[in-house]
């Protein structure tokens, strides 16, 4: 998927060409997955970020290529986020570690 570098918001229409799917199905997955919501322009247009596109392409490829359920491309969303979360846990020892010795070295 390659996507310009000088872009930060994508319309509706944009993300359907990138992702190669038809803008109902993007509007489709948006009420499937709660991951996906894009924010709205000034003229309530839907503008999609990179990492919206990340997401959706992600989805397209459990779907079409996993040959994964909605419930089935949820549930690998799901666990993945989890698995994620659990890094951030660790972060999140590492940087109360890193306050304990700045105190140390204050």
């Amino acid at each position: 998927m390659d996507l310009p570098d000088d872009k930060r918001y994508y319309r509706i229409g944009e993300v359907s060409r990138i992702i190669g799917v038809e803008t109902y199905v993007l509007r489709y997955w948006e009420s499937e997955f709660p991951q996906i919501r894009p924010n709205r322009a000034d003229t309530n247009q839907r503008t999609y970020q990179k990492k919206d596109l990340e997401l959706i392409g992600e989805i397209k490829r459990l779907l079409y290529e996993e040959k994964l359920t909605i419930e089935g491309a949820r549930q690998r969303l799901r666990q993945k986020k989890e698995k994620g979360s659990v890094d951030g846990a660790v972060v999140a020892e590492i940087k109360a570690n890193l306050h304990e010795i700045l105190k140390v070295l204050s």
